[in-house]
């Protein structure tokens, strides 16, 4: 399928997803997101999609948040429409079976907070700057999310204030999992996650879903459900299938010089 708010470029089995509005700071318009949406979904279906990335495009933003200006000109019902599509975008984003890594390019304000906590990790650079603006307009978001990247004494320090959090602390609390160069995001990135992709989908998959279902739950349940998975619907492959490679080699008579 063709988009036109983004654009998707493929290095072996990492898709890499750009936020296409540099001119409007890549504002996420109703449009963008469900093109985003649409394009995950076929992700989770192609097999030679491992992991994606999602930048934005120029050199100054990720993403400015929600298209204020769209907003303001719909009706109700198509504001009510676009914070529907925008939930289940969002939850789609952070459950998808293909993990799902950000390069935070620039900055990151207000919904493309929201986008960026729902991936999987974030790397950036020193031009990469988060403000979770909702508060700042009686509103609130990240809270579900945040929490499990930074902790909650931190989370609630920046959600209640909404001040802005540049690359050296973001890095420094667990916002950012890797701070590289500007220069080097995109291919530092693409490293990480072909580092991801050359893994067994299904075996990423699992580990993505245990870790989300478990959030919350006592250690002990978390410890108890991880065996019955190894023995039930997180089976993976058996010691001869797995370690084929390995085997094989073991397997090989020595060379004769």
């Amino acid at each position: 399928m063709s988009f036109e708010m983004i654009k998707i470029d493929q290095v072996d089995r990492v898709a890499i997803v750009t936020l296409n509005r540099p001119e409007v700071l890549n504002a996420l318009s109703l449009q963008l997101v469900r093109e985003l949406d649409e394009f995950v979904t076929e992700a989770e279906e192609d097999d030679g999609i491992g992991a994606i990335v999602l930048t934005g495009a120029g050199d100054r933003a990720f993403s400015a948040g929600a298209d204020i200006h769209e907003n303001r000109e719909n009706s109700d019902e198509q504001r009510a429409a676009g914070a529907a599509a925008r939930a289940e975008y969002t939850w789609h984003l952070a459950v998808s079976s293909k993990p799902v890594i950000g390069a935070i390019n620039g900055l990151c304000y207000g919904g493309g907070t929201v986008m960026a906590t729902s991936l999987d990790f974030l790397m950036g650079s020193e031009k990469s700057s988060f403000r979770f603006l909702a508060v700042n307009y009686g509103q609130l978001n990240a809270t579900w999310s945040l929490p499990t990247m930074v902790g909650w004494p931190k989370a609630k320090e920046l959600l209640y204030s909404g001040r802005e959090v540049f690359a050296d602390e973001a890095y420094h609390i667990g916002l950012l999992n890797h701070l590289v160069p500007s220069g080097e995001l995109i291919d530092r990135t693409v490293e990480v996650a072909a580092g991801i992709a050359k893994n067994r989908a299904e075996g990423v998959a699992n580990i993505k879903s245990l870790l989300i279902e478990q959030t919350g739950e006592a250690l002990e349940t978390q410890f108890q459900t991880e065996i019955e998975g190894r023995r039930g619907r997180f089976k993976g492959l058996s010691v001869e299938d797995g370690f084929k490679d390995f085997l094989d080699r073991k397997g090989r008579k020595p060379r004769v010089s």
